[in-house]
């Protein structure tokens, strides 16, 4: 498995002095990710979790649904006459009632750390049917667990504590059980990975959970909560005006601004409870 950090030299510039040091840094690859032996899409990761990565990311962009639609997850032999793995690149095996997507590489998926899938071919494409409805999901969540989520979040990121170059995913429970915390270099990836442990788990959808994001939250990020069927999605930054859109037509509850005992309740305030 790659590693998650690396060291590098650094020249550290202040008003009195220079020093050389050496500093961690948080390691970024690209991922291959193919589907029954073709390649569907190449993202730059932070190494670690990728099965659930992957998995989570088929989820979200609507090509899997649920555990059994998937039947083996492997890393692919490297070229090399020993033939060892990579570690850069996976493919996905789908069950036979599964259809393989019917994508072109070049045009429509390619993600980046910075700002996720980018390039769909066409408008109709960035909108994903979820087959599970966050509008149905009866759970509520008191406001006093949804202000603590933040600190558990950054407890537990252990990765961006040695670097500072980490985004963070949490899923909870309405009563703030922690489930699962992913840490990625890219936002996007840091939610698959946590959707791809509920999948790996037949937590499938993820009713009566809280999704927690540690920078803002975008239309992308929401439309991944969308996909997992999660009701609540909270961010300690802002919300986009395409995510609180999408929230709202989608029956999911949108926080954002999760700072200490304030928040923002963009949509279905029902759910938070004083």
């Amino acid at each position: 498995m790659g590693r998650v950090t690396a060291r590098r030299r650094v020249q550290h510039v202040t008003a009195e002095d220079a020093v050389a040091r050496p500093e961690t840094l948080v390691v970024e690859e690209p991922l291959e990710i193919r589907i029954n032996g073709k390649p569907l899409t190449v993202t730059m990761r932070t190494p670690g979790s990728d099965v659930e990565l992957a998995q989570g990311f088929l989820l979200t962009e609507g090509v899997i649904a649920h555990r059994d639609d998937v039947l083996t997850v492997r890393y692919c032999k490297g070229a090399g006459p020993d033939q060892v793995n990579t570690y850069n690149v996976l493919d996905v095996a789908l069950a036979p009632h599964v259809p393989p997507p019917d994508v072109d590489l070049t045009r429509n998926f390619y993600a980046t750390s910075s700002c996720g899938v980018c390039g769909k071919a066409s408008l109709d494409a960035v909108r994903t049917i979820s087959k599970h409805c966050p509008g149905d999901d009866p759970s509520t969540v008191a406001a006093q667990t949804l202000s603590g989520l933040p600190d558990r979040l950054r407890a537990e990121q252990k990765v961006f504590a040695s670097t500072g170059g980490l985004h963070g995913a949490a899923l909870f429970g309405a009563d703030g059980t922690t489930l699962a915390v992913r840490e990625d270099i890219g936002r996007h990836n840091a939610v698959d990975k946590v959707i791809g442990w509920a999948l790996e788990n037949d937590r499938i959808p993820l009713t009566g959970t809280v999704l927690l994001v540690s920078g803002r939250a975008s239309f992308e990020l929401t439309q991944k909560a969308v996909m997992a069927g999660i009701p609540v999605l909270a961010a300690v930054s802002a919300p986009s005006s395409l995510a609180v859109d999408l929230a709202s037509q989608s029956g999911l509850t949108l926080v954002a601004f999760l700072r200490g005992e304030s928040m923002n309740v963009y949509t279905r305030p029902d759910r938070v409870k004083h």
